[in-house]
């Protein structure tokens, strides 16, 4: 099957064809390495991962790079507030970075570039951009000239007047024009800089991914991706500077963006002190049901984060890991494919929730049957999923035990739904009564539908619906 994406930049989703099928490139914007990663954080990275593992099922070599941005007005900040320099921050928040997206199933990108490291690449872009008439140099600063560039705003969708107004851009005297931005400032000490042509200094945020990426994929990419919120200025800006310092050539074919996460309706941030810490979550959730609640919605989409939503998430994990403790003793297929309609979820725009749909109709028909050879297929059918979704990467014995606030019996209710099934099919209704006052005993509560019957606790909130 083929792989569609929405482009952010044609506002269409379209079919996904690589420059170089042998050497497919996706670039997504990493974290600024100042503070821990917030919930928001999380799901662009569990985004790009996820793609990362779809196009891997398509193709045999995709270089993944996901940035770490090291040097930022915010870091210096935090480490004047220490004492101590940036390099203290930007290591501790990197490991606590990569710990807390580790918990989540995020894979390590294949490279992951340094702003810090690429000083020399960035430097020689901006001098490119002064050469081609596209920047100039103002009182030590260098700032690209958004006018050079005519076809600025058209990723975003909004006239140059909307950005500078929606941005509130720093009219500082020595721009040209209201939204040229910085590609390069000067640094007395004790900031960080480097030697320049322009002086001591340090690059502007958006020249330094426009240079990483450069380096480290080629000129033009397939893919670039980030969350929703760095259409812009950021990726605005990434695109003016690398079309213009590369004669005009495209530099991403291909803009992915992920939507928002809301709380109680509104958008994260710090202003409303509702910024809910990874690290935080994952000391009352397991991190795969983390994940799983960040990819029951479609990544361009925003979600609602709640305790609901997790403990939906894990319940549905419940039952995958419930049906796989059940086959134990049974082999996979070896062949290791995912399921077809697994397939044209996920190929049609990343939809998780089809894809996860798809998942626990392989866990219905898995719990209906005792054919050996079709466990074998389901089960395959089931970790192959899995693997793509990140989830069901451990065993069901490390899953039930380990799992903070395991409770429920899943094997038990499993075998208990299929008691009162049988019991109705054979019209022993007074039976498949008593079997159902057992479940509700035991805090179940169960609903028959089309579908079949789905079950959840009674303390979850939301219906479960498979």
């Amino acid at each position: 099957m083929a792989l569609h994406l929405h482009n952010s930049l044609t506002r269409q989703k379209e079919l996904f064809t690589p420059l170089d099928a042998g050497r497919v490139t996706l670039y997504a914007c990493g974290p600024t390495v100042y503070n821990p990663p917030h919930i928001g954080n999380a799901r662009a990275a569990v985004v790009y991962d996820l793609l990362y593992r779809v196009l891997c099922r398509h193709y045999p070599n995709v270089v993944y790079a996901r940035n770490i941005t090291d040097v930022d007005d915010k870091i210096n900040l935090a480490a004047q507030k220490e004492g101590v320099p940036i390099g203290v921050i930007t290591d501790r928040y990197t490991a606590v970075y990569h710990r807390d997206t580790a918990a989540l199933g995020v894979m390590p990108p294949v490279i992951e570039p340094r702003a810090t490291e690429h000083i020399p690449q960035m430097i020689v872009m901006i001098e490119k951009l002064i050469a081609a008439g596209n920047a100039y140099v103002a009182e030590g600063h260098v700032l690209f000239n958004v006018p050079s560039y005519p076809a600025y705003g058209r990723l975003s969708g909004r006239s140059l007047d909307e950005m500078i107004a929606g941005a509130r851009v720093d009219v500082a005297p020595y721009k040209r024009d209201p939204a040229d931005f910085v590609l390069w400032k000067p640094s007395e000490a004790p900031l960080p800089g480097w030697d320049s042509p322009w002086g001591r200094g340090r690059p502007g945020w958006h020249i330094e991914c426009s240079a990483m990426s450069e380096q480290h994929l080629g000129r033009t990419i397939d893919i670039h991706g980030g969350g929703n919120d760095l259409k812009f200025p950021h990726h605005e800006n990434e695109i003016a500077q690398s079309t213009c310092a590369h004669g005009g050539e495209v530099f991403a074919r291909y803009w992915v963006h992920n939507g928002f996460v809301e709380i109680d309706q509104q958008k994260m941030s710090k202003s409303l002190g509702n910024v809910l810490l990874v690290q935080n979550i994952l000391e009352r959730h397991p991190g795969e049901a983390v994940r799983m609640a960040l990819i029951k919605g479609r990544y361009r989409e925003p979600i609602s984060w709640s305790e609901a939503l997790v403990s939906e998430a894990k319940t549905q994990l419940d039952r995958m890991y419930g049906v796989l403790r059940r086959m134990e003793a049974v082999s996979a297929d070896e062949q290791g494919l995912v399921h077809p309609d697994f397939a044209a979820a996920m190929d049609d725009d990343l939809n998780s929730p089809m894809a996860i749909a798809v998942l626990m109709e392989l866990v219905t028909k898995a719990n209906s049957t005792s054919d050996d050879a079709s466990l074998a297929t389901l089960k395959g059918q089931l970790l192959a999923g899995g693997r793509e979704l990140g989830i069901l990467q451990q065993s069901p014995g490390e899953w039930f035990s380990s799992a903070p606030n395991q409770t429920v019996d899943v094997e038990k209710v499993e075998a208990l739904i299929a008691a009162r099934n049988d019991a109705r099919r054979n019209k022993d209704f007074a039976g498949a009564d008593r079997v159902r006052d057992e479940l509700t005993a035991l805090g179940i509560r169960i609903e028959d539908g089309a579908g079949g019957t789905t079950w959840r606790t009674q303390q979850t909130p939301a219906k479960e619906t498979l």
